[in-house]
């Protein structure tokens, strides 16, 4: 199942890190060991994991701009129970110096390679916008998860977000796909939620995971305490639908292998 799977949309708000953070928990909690890269500068991945973004001695920008190697900046998560590469406001400038790097496009994808093979599964934070950072996640990825809110503009953000997968796969990753949509703080009882969600499944059909993430307050409140929701509170909503989330995920890799949404 050695995969790399970057969280991503554009549009903000969205439950893209809470969906990277919980599925990695999630993941490790089935016995598989996961590492989360935090990509966005805000470092809220990073905090929302226990990890004080203000205290690193390295993190991200290190491994992009001074090329470290990634095993050096390396820390756990306890007791999420995944490794991390962590990233604070420092990461900000690699987005501009990295604009007059040579090959920079790849950076990540270097740095991971080698390691990845001491993992299961690595899950990439994206930022909520196209920038130098989200296309060194997409281009070290093999897979992209969709995190989307029921909401009106929905669509929209999407659309604008396959069209970039596709100038990834034209000039620096070709074997990249999606993975699958994930609907994320879902209230079946509006009507605005479940015309999206037929949308949805009528544009994406399988790549549409079953499983949705509910507005679950236990969700909201688990990265202040720096924890995933299972550890914060494994009985509630919230934590039993990213497990099943984590259990769907891994069927759908031992059964068939990715294929690309047109």
């Amino acid at each position: 199942m050695k995969k790399i799977i970057a969280v991503t949309n554009q549009k903000g708000g969205v439950g893209k890190t809470t969906t990277a953070i919980n599925l990695a928990a999630s993941l490790v909690a089935t016995k598989r060991k996961v590492l989360l890269v935090d990509m966005d500068p805000q470092g809220n991945a990073t905090m929302g994991s226990g990890i004080d973004k203000n205290a690193l001695e390295h993190h991200l920008y290190h491994v992009l701009i001074d090329q470290m190697p990634a095993q050096n900046v390396i820390v756990h998560a306890a007791p999420a129970g995944y490794d991390m590469i962590p990233a604070n406001g420092d990461v900000t400038a690699a987005e501009v110096e990295l604009l007059s790097v040579e090959g920079r496009e790849y950076r990540l994808a270097r740095a991971l390679e080698p390691i990845a093979a001491q993992y299961d599964m690595i899950i990439l934070d994206c930022p909520p916008s196209l920038n130098m950072l989200t296309v060194n996640a997409l281009s070290a990825a093999d897979a992209v998860l969709i995190p989307v809110q029921c909401e009106y503009f929905a669509l929209e953000g999407i659309a604008a977000l396959l069209d970039t997968i596709e100038q990834i796969k034209e000039s620096t990753n070709p074997r990249l796909v999606v993975e699958g949509v994930l609907r994320t703080m879902y209230d079946g009882r509006t009507s605005l939620t479940t015309d999206v969600s037929k949308e949805l499944q009528n544009h994406f059909g399988s790549r549409l995971y079953r499983t949705v993430i509910p507005r679950n307050i236990r969700v909201a409140e688990a990265p202040s305490h720096g924890l995933p929701v299972m550890q914060y509170d494994q009985s509630s909503r919230g934590a039993l639908s990213y497990l099943a989330l984590a259990g769907e995920f891994i069927r759908r890799q031992e059964d068939t292998p990715s294929t690309a949404v047109e």
